[in-house]
């Protein structure tokens, strides 16, 4: 029998220590705290840095400024922390050039106990900095970090020689654990050292199941992952390595041998350490577990150790991981990989739109390209038209993401419809079916998709007869590996600050007290007619701003102020998408504050009225001081001068040049009409 201790949670601060690394002992190393917000204090008894005092309503989280990191290798983040009360603490990544911090992870979930958070840091050319954030909640609680450990490692890598084992942690079971083993004995890895076990004299019935999980992945990763293990009674029970999503969806990676395809002898006596090597997938979040699975008290042994992994895969054959960006299109250059059906005419066509009063041009940038069916230069009674996607590989979970649009004032149940097509002659399978009847309005659809064979993804639109069809607009199709749900979950727990669709509230923009006007949320049209949107722009059916003239005179004004930026040396790029449709429209413009400036700096600004269409903005500047970006919209002449914003990015510039981000500014009359502002390609 091996000496062992249970697996659980033992501190010490004993291990080696790497650049931007810290065990808080003495000092805080390389760090410092951000004076502009609480302190993080040491606590010499204790060694560990924390913060559980709230100073002002304004100041209530503290901010620690790691050094700077030159990592040219993938490396693993790893940090022993404690929440408690309604506290948060997440860590960030500072790149110079960037006005934002990117956010790796975080967490609000108190705990009695420290835990251990592990994130992946991919290949970086640029020298960056780690921030942490910790924030004091409405009830109180507090924020502590033990040790901060970065390795050029990755974070599913683990000799189990720490005492916190990597993040790796028991699913504790009743009865059956994995236990961490100690030997002295020159026969098992390297001489002295730990490793993980479990034993089946804990079994109390059949079935015992034994699961050792990995910390979850936090960015796409793939090659050959390799371990050692050591069985006895192999027959006796299951020894496998699956992989987890965060839906808890399972998938067998391996499978221990039975010893007679070994051909090793199993006495206890031998201890013969099997190496394996595994290719691993992991284009989402993802765990490994160990699992083992016993048959009885009998069932012997299983010893784990020296988990590694490399960016090659184990076997040269392996396929690499399918990139559905191939699926990707916007159709402002062509068709991309999509194609239509041989028979008959081809009645999906790529046209635009000038933007006008009575119908909406494209999703992507409000006067690009789109796919049209059933247009009225196409219509034939009794026709369903079909256009084809990319062939799909299966056994991959995949997210599917569209925009669709109704452009006719008829026709609009079941016009599109969206199936899985399959080579091989089995039935086309449908997943999803129009149900909307809003008009010019794009409205998102995501599906996750999941399949044993391989597929291409088909639209159908079907026109019944000549006086019930109805048009539909297909654009932006999106494709995405991984779970819909989980993904959009994962981004909104990680939601850039530096993107804004305004679903969850106003990302930290603010009214300026001292204008005549405010800035409103609104879901679904505003409540004047004839001006304003039908739907927000992210997806149709979610929120936006705008100005509700109704409540303001001619002339008053509504400014709504970012947060604080940082200045940087470089280019920076602001694109937001806005809308001004409405016979009284006024004024749309996009400032520049600093503390140096006595008078805002003019960056954009767009006058009269835009059409229906959401338009797309590209906005190059560039200061290197601390600043705030203005909306300020001004009210025209009539109640009819609703404007709106929507999706605000802020990116490292310059923009990317688009030639319809330069629209000039539109006369607009009643003489235009959908067909007439609309070019067939």
């Amino acid at each position: 029998m091996f000496s062992f201790y249970v697996l659980s949670f033992i501190v010490t601060a004993k291990a080696e220590l790497l650049p931007g690394s810290c065990s808080f002992q003495e000092s805080i190393c390389d760090y410092m705290s951000d004076p502009a917000f609480l302190s993080w204090t040491l606590n010499p008894s204790g060694h560990f840095i924390t913060v559980d005092e709230r100073v002002q309503e304004d100041q209530g989280k503290a901010v620690l400024l790691g050094p700077d990191v030159d990592q040219q290798d993938w490396s693993c983040f790893r940090m022993v922390y404690q929440v408690t009360g309604s506290a948060s603490l997440q860590v960030q990544k500072r790149t110079d050039g960037e006005s934002f911090d990117q956010v790796l992870w975080k967490t609000q979930s108190p705990s009695d106990s420290w835990l251990i958070a592990s994130i992946d840091l991919q290949n970086s050319t640029e020298t960056f900095k780690i921030v942490i954030e910790g924030k004091l909640g409405e009830e109180g609680g507090s924020v502590s970090i033990f040790e901060i450990k970065i390795s050029d490692k990755y974070c599913i890598e683990c000799d189990f020689e720490e005492a916190h084992l990597c993040g790796y942690t028991n699913q504790r079971n009743r009865y059956m654990n994995w236990r961490v083993g100690r030997s002295d004995d020159a026969t098992l890895i390297n001489g002295t050292g730990q490793y993980m076990y479990v034993d089946s004299t804990d079994t109390k019935s059949f079935q015992e199941v034994a699961e050792l999980v990995s910390p979850m992945t936090t960015v796409p990763m793939s090659g050959c992952l390799s371990f050692q293990y050591q069985q006895y009674h192999a027959g006796d029970h299951l020894f496998s390595l699956f992989s987890r999503d965060q839906a808890g969806q399972y998938q067998e990676l391996w499978r221990a041998d039975l010893p007679e395809n070994n051909h090793v002898d199993w006495s206890p006596e031998a201890r013969v350490w099997i190496p394996v090597q595994v290719d691993l997938k992991a284009p989402y979040p993802m765990e490994l577990v160990f699992e083992v699975a016993f048959n009885s008290p009998h069932g012997g042994y299983v010893v784990l150790d020296d988990i590694s992994f490399s960016p090659e895969f184990c076997n040269a054959g392996t396929e690499p991981t399918f990139d559905p960006s191939i699926a990707n299109c916007d159709f402002e250059s062509g068709y991309c990989q999509y194609v239509q059906t041989l028979m008959g005419n081809q009645l999906w066509r790529r046209v635009s739109v000038r933007p006008n009063i009575y119908s909406a041009g494209d999703h992507t940038t409000g006067a690009g390209s789109f796919l049209l069916a059933n247009s009225r230069l196409s219509l034939r009674s009794g026709y369903v038209s079909r256009v084809f996607g990319p062939p799909m590989p299966g056994n991959q979970k995949y997210c599917l993401k569209f925009f669709y649009s109704l452009q006719s004032l008829s026709g609009t149940d079941q016009v599109l419809s969206a199936y899985l097509y399959y080579s091989d002659g089995t039935k086309q399978e449908q997943i999803w079916s129009q149900n909307e009847k809003i008009r010019n309005v794009w409205i998102a659809v995501e599906l996750t998709i999941q399949s044993q064979k391989n597929f291409q993804v088909v639209f159908i639109s079907t026109c019944k007869n000549v006086w019930s069809c109805g048009s539909v607009g297909l654009d932006d199709i999106k494709v995405t590996l991984g779970d819909c749900a989980l993904l959009n979950k994962q981004a909104s727990s990680l939601s850039a600050p530096s993107h804004c669709d305004f679903e969850t509230g106003l990302c930290g923009y603010t009214q300026d007290k001292g204008d005549s006007g405010d800035w409103t949320l609104a879901r679904g049209p505003t409540p004047t007619s004839y001006t304003g949107p039908r739907g927000d722009h992210s997806t149709g059916m979610g929120h936006y701003l705008h100005i509700e003239a109704s409540v303001m005179l001619p002339s008053h004004k509504a400014r709504l102020l970012s947060s604080s930026l940082r200045g940087s040396r470089e280019p920076q790029c602001l694109q937001f998408y806005y809308h001004m449709y409405g016979s009284g429209i006024g004024q749309l413009s996009v400032y520049l504050l600093t503390e140096q400036e006595n008078e805002d700096k003019l960056l954009w600004t767009s006058h009269g009225e835009q059409g229906m269409s959401w338009l797309r903005a590209s906005v190059n500047y560039q200061n290197d001081q601390q600043h705030q970006i203005v909306f300020e919209a001004t009210r025209g002449a009539s109640v009819r001068s609703d404007i709106a914003i929507d999706d605000i990015i802020f990116e490292r510039g310059p923009c990317r040049e688009y030639a319809d981000d330069h629209i000039p500014h539109l006369s607009l009359s009643g003489n235009n009409n959908d067909i007439q502002s609309m070019n067939f390609k």
